[in-house]
């Protein structure tokens, strides 16, 4: 029996969102109309091409060539074509406003603060595109970046797809070797990078590493080169060029016209299955999707201020630098969210009155086991969503942020993935919050939850996270699989003609989502499928407790539930505290959810995105390979597991 569902916040100017404006265009170009956002998602998925030329439409959508048809359905969802004959340029319509306002604000750990506006950002990006074009890049060209969350590293994407290039990025912290097993795959012509980055007060110089790609990556022209040190010496780099110069020049901005479906980012997986698979996006699905997140999902409007906390190596990032299509003005953050003190980034929040914060439960965790309190220190009144992913967004954290943080707020988790560089379910500035729940299932999206068997389970029952119909921002491929069959047996190998991509979830009785963890990491208790949220869930009310991370151990022919927990300085793990564990569980969640074991750890493995990597302690307790380590933040924390794994 399900809990009863918690109400978190109520909208009050549902009249005035954008959600409800795009409801009214429908009613008066389209004569429909809908008594609620049920109706209005059932028709975008049962009439989907009528819903995309629709949202296409009413966002302005710049058509240099206009599309024959909407959808052109083929065998297998994978194969369709969305907006068949259009042609655009992705560039063109987040460079649209050209005037004195901030495009962008950038803050760092240190203080540094600059603001680039929208005339500013144009000119940047028609100069150094220019400076590309000079330098060979033309249509279906890879560029890629190695850089931190600075204004340039925008410049540079926006100037490579103006050209019709295709752009992609890791976060210096992933070393060469993760660098290399990326974008090394990939063969980029041009290389933007930085020969150093701050985080968490300490240096990084990667000189050294610049080197070594220059060496490897035996595809690049030319490497560009963005200073953080005071000296801008290029020494021993032989086809190295300085950022600064590549703008000198002024050029005139010409937006190459490009077909809907051209590739315009290549993605990664996080690796930790293995080696990092190549997920191309195209401009139009990217833009639109975009869009209608932002502006229906987010309410997001000319002049707000959005912020997320990201690196250039996961999604969020371009999801984040979509917003200037929507006129807004992006706010970017170098360096750590607990630096110098905890309450840097609320009082930037403060400081630039951002309108949607973005973060993840980790960092609302981490402020959590420090019980800091934003709204003691803060004037927030500007905010008016929160927004997180990363992991599912628990009970407790709700409950966090309306204590602690802002109480008439829309708390707004979202759900989706680099593979489908943006969301399955999101925000509804019409919809009320529940706690535990992402509000609604996007637009467009035919998301169901089905049993093993592929059939779909009622309400409140748990299953996999599913999409039976296509959408404009599936990927279009993977690099290097020209017959799709890596793409096919990634996303289709589970359930015929549809799409899973490894969530564990819950449609609720509210038409909101829950989701439990990866269906890859979900547990097997006596038969019984347990997704891991439902244990770190319980676990978030001991403060005690910093981090913990949940697997199946084997055991000869059998498997049981492990816990493992990273405690406050000083605690250790008593009887009484194991006692206290297994008795919360066994109440609040069911006797099945109980831990045969609980181990006291001094760390968890993370991706680079902050995810806990269950699938890496699972392989290291149980002694199977541990694979692309080079995923990990934190490799060596797999150390003690791989210890224990001897002791046992």
């Amino acid at each position: 029996m399900s809990e009863q569902p918690h109400l978190n916040w109520q909208p009050n100017n549902q009249d005035t969102t954008l959600l409800s404006e795009f409801i009214y265009y429908l009613e008066k170009n389209k004569d429909l109309s809908f008594d609620d956002y049920e109706q209005l998602h059932s028709w975008s998925i049962n009439q989907a091409e009528e819903f995309w030329s629709s949202f296409a439409k009413y966002s302005n959508i710049n058509f240099t060539t206009a599309p024959i048809t909407t959808l052109n359905k083929a065998d297998h969802i994978m194969n369709d074509e969305w907006f068949s004959g259009a042609s655009l340029n992705f560039a063109h319509h987040l460079l649209q406003r050209q005037d004195n306002q901030a495009a962008i604000i950038y803050r760092d750990e240190t203080g540094k603060r600059m603001e680039m506006s929208h005339q500013e950002l144009y000119s940047s990006v028609a100069n150094l595109s220019g400076s590309l074009k000079e330098m060979g890049v033309k249509k279906g060209d890879v560029v890629a970046a190695v850089m931190t969350n600075r204004p340039e590293t925008v410049v540079a994407m926006l100037a490579t797809s103006s050209i019709g290039a295709i752009w992609t990025s890791c976060s210096p912290d992933f070393g060469t070797e993760g660098v290399i097993d990326r974008i090394g795959q990939v063969k980029p012509k041009i290389l933007f990078t930085t020969d150093g980055y701050q985080y968490g007060g300490k240096h990084f110089d990667l000189t050294e590493n610049i080197l070594t790609l220059e060496k490897k990556l035996d595809s690049l022209n030319k490497i560009i080169l963005i200073h953080e040190k005071k000296s801008k010496e290029i020494g021993q780099l032989v086809n190295t060029i300085n950022y600064e110069e590549c703008l000198l020049e002024e050029h005139n901005l010409e937006f190459v016209s490009l077909p809907f479906n051209h590739p315009l980012f290549i993605m990664y997986s996080s690796g930790t299955t293995g080696k990092p698979k190549c997920i191309i996006h195209g401009a139009g699905g990217t833009l639109l999707q975009h869009l209608k997140e932002h502006r229906l999902h987010t309410n997001i409007r000319k002049n707000d201020r959005v912020f997320f906390f990201t690196t250039c190596g996961w999604m969020m990032w371009n999801w984040l630098i979509s917003a200037l299509a929507s006129e807004a003005t992006i706010i970017l953050y170098e360096g750590s969210p607990l630096y110098p003190d905890t309450n840097h980034l609320w009082s930037i929040a403060e400081e630039e009155k951002i309108n949607v914060f973005g973060i993840s439960p980790g960092y609302l965790s981490s402020l959590m086991n420090q019980e800091h309190k934003p709204k003691n220190y803060n004037n927030l009144s500007a905010i008016n969503t929160i927004l997180s992913t990363g992991s599912p967004l628990l009970m407790d954290h709700f409950e966090y942020i309306n204590n602690s943080v802002k109480d008439d707020v829309q708390i707004s988790s979202i759900s989706g993935g680099t593979d489908i560089i943006s969301c399955f379910a999101l925000g509804n500035a019409n919809q009320p919050v529940y706690k535990g729940e992402i509000q609604s299932i996007g637009l467009g999206m035919a998301v169901k939850v089905f049993d093993d068997l592929g059939k779909e389970v009622k309400k409140d029952e748990k299953g996999e996270l599913v999409c039976t119909q296509s959408f404009p921002s599936m990927p279009i491929g993977f690099f290097g699989d020209p017959k799709k069959e890596k793409y096919k047996d990634t996303y289709f190998d589970k359930y015929n003609n549809v799409w899973a991509h490894g969530d564990y979830a819950t449609i609720t009785k509210n038409n909101g989502l829950i989701i439990f963890g990866r269906s890859d990491t979900t547990l097997n208790a006596g038969g019984v499928r347990i997704g891991t949220a439902e244990i770190y869930r319980q676990l978030e009310k001991f403060p005690t407790i910093l981090q913990s991370v949940v697997i199946d151990e084997i055991d000869g022919n059998n498997s049981f539930v492990s816990l493992f927990v990273v405690l406050k300085e000083g605690v250790f793990l008593t009887q009484d505290l194991i006692d206290k564990i297994k008795k919360e569980l066994k109440l609040k969640a069911s006797p099945r959810h109980v831990p045969k074991k609980i181990t006291s750890v001094p760390d968890i493995p993370k991706t680079r995105s902050g995810k806990i990597s269950e699938l890496s302690v699972k392989a290291a307790i149980n002694g199977n390979v541990i694979k692309n380590i080079e995923a990990l933040d934190n490799p060596h924390s797999l150390d003690f597991y791989k210890k224990i794994r001897k002791q046992n």
